[in-house]
């Protein structure tokens, strides 16, 4: 098995979001900016309830936010 890989598209919402700040969504969901970046640069994967938190922010269905990409080789 290799590495999974989930894909986001926070940073594109944030904009739609009136230009929503790093630090605006990490207060709103309980997280540090640093890891709205992580997240943003899919470097970090968030926790299931992390990821619905988020969703809910933008009020998208999950699977809009993250996309499921498969596993590396």
């Amino acid at each position: 098995m290799g590495k999974v890989i989930i894909k986001n598209c926070i940073r594109e919402l944030r904009f739609k979001k009136g230009e929503m700040t790093q630090q605006a969504l990490a207060d709103r969901v309980g997280i540090t900016r640093q890891t709205v970046i992580a997240l943003e640069k899919n470097k970090y994967y968030p926790s299931l309830e992390l990821a619905f938190r988020i969703a809910q922010i933008f009020t998208l269905p999950l699977e809009e936010v993250f996309q499921y990409e498969g596993e590396t080789e």
